[in-house]
């Protein structure tokens, strides 16, 4: 994996649809064509707008990897072009090995890979883990790309 080009939280939220304290990834670390690799100190905040009076259970690491594929989408869009329209539509195969984020220390490392796709889905397979490498959440993820109910969502 090369990091051509890294990117922090601001320039990540202009490439995703997800903005202000939703935005939950902070970094770029790297990504080619096939692979992205972003870091995160978000899941601390105590302000992250995916927690509940139970803490940041965590089931919402599926959202930092999908932001992640949705940031791969965008970097891999020609130049001045907006990054198809997606949605997650499924994810399987999911394991999560803790029952909550909001205490783990460190950056979480949010890696996602593009197993295969087209125009119109995409299946990443996607690892999260902490900054020691313990492994948080794996698993795999379709998103649907450009169809009417992804480009309302994103209007």
């Amino acid at each position: 994996m090369t990091a051509p080009q890294t990117l922090d939280r601001a320039g990540i939220a202009r490439r995703i649809p997800h903005s202000g304290s939703m935005c939950l990834l902070d970094r770029l670390a790297a990504w080619d064509a096939e692979s992205i690799h972003c870091t995160t100190a978000s899941h601390a905040h105590p302000d992250n707008p995916l927690r509940t009076a139970s803490g940041l259970l965590s089931p919402n690491l599926i959202e930092y990897a999908a932001q992640a594929m949705a940031l791969h989408g965008g970097l891999l869009a020609a130049e001045g072009s907006e990054p198809s329209a997606g949605f997650l539509a499924s994810a399987r195969n999911v394991r999560l090995s803790v029952a909550r984020i909001d205490d783990i220390a460190g950056e979480l490392q949010v890696h996602a890979q593009r197993l295969t796709g087209d125009q119109s889905q995409v299946l990443y397979q996607f690892a999260v883990t902490d900054a020691t490498g313990r492994p948080l959440a794996e698993g795999r993820a379709v998103v649907v790309l450009n169809t009417p109910l992804a480009m309302e969502n994103n209007a």
